[in-house]
């Protein structure tokens, strides 16, 4: 009975031993890895496609002010803004205009455009967004970044958004 007492110690030891190697392991890679391998293999933006829905004409957009839409539907309250100098993600003939939803994925606050510093801010809990880094947090209590359209313009200069890119506030999941 003492003999079988010790295998079981001795298989936790293995198992555990086992796990901090792999641990170990992982950890190395993680550190030796560079930075352009992770974000060569990082996944994929989780882009939730919908129908093509027209919100402007580039004629209707002015650099560094915000244009009011709704989008994916009239719940659900954005703005399109030309920034002025192209960005990832932007679009247009000059690759500037990007959407986002204007409500912070925080606690749900309208979120005002600030030409002078360029960001999106909360007046509830400050969170601010970086507009010309695809709606990055640059601060506050949020977790995760604003919503950004997927947009199009076509050859008349119809914006149409087709897509989102994050989680709306206080949707459960972004199906409309």
């Amino acid at each position: 009975m003492k003999r079988c007492d010790r295998l079981v110690d001795q298989g936790r030891r293995r198992f555990l031993a086992g796990a901090g190697l792999a641990t170990a392991g992982a950890a190395a890679t993680t550190f030796v890895s560079s930075g352009r391998a992770r974000a060569a293999t990082a996944p994929a933006a989780a882009l939730v496609k919908y129908p093509a829905n027209r919100l402007a004409n580039v004629k209707d957009l002015r650099v560094g002010e915000p244009f009011d839409v709704s989008y994916p539907d009239e719940n659900a309250p954005g703005v399109l803004l030309k920034l002025g100098r192209t960005v990832p993600g932007g679009a247009g003939p000059d690759g500037d205009i990007v959407g986002f939803s204007a409500v912070c994925p925080h606690k749900g606050y309208p979120l005002v455009y600030s030409a002078g510093d360029r960001s999106f801010n909360c007046p509830g809990h400050y969170s601010r967004f970086d507009p010309e880094a695809g709606g990055q947090q640059i601060w506050g209590h949020a977790t995760q970044n604003l919503p950004q359209y997927d947009l199009r313009v076509d050859e008349h200069g119809d914006i149409y958004a087709e897509g989102i890119d994050e989680l709306l506030y206080g949707r459960l999941s972004n199906v409309i």
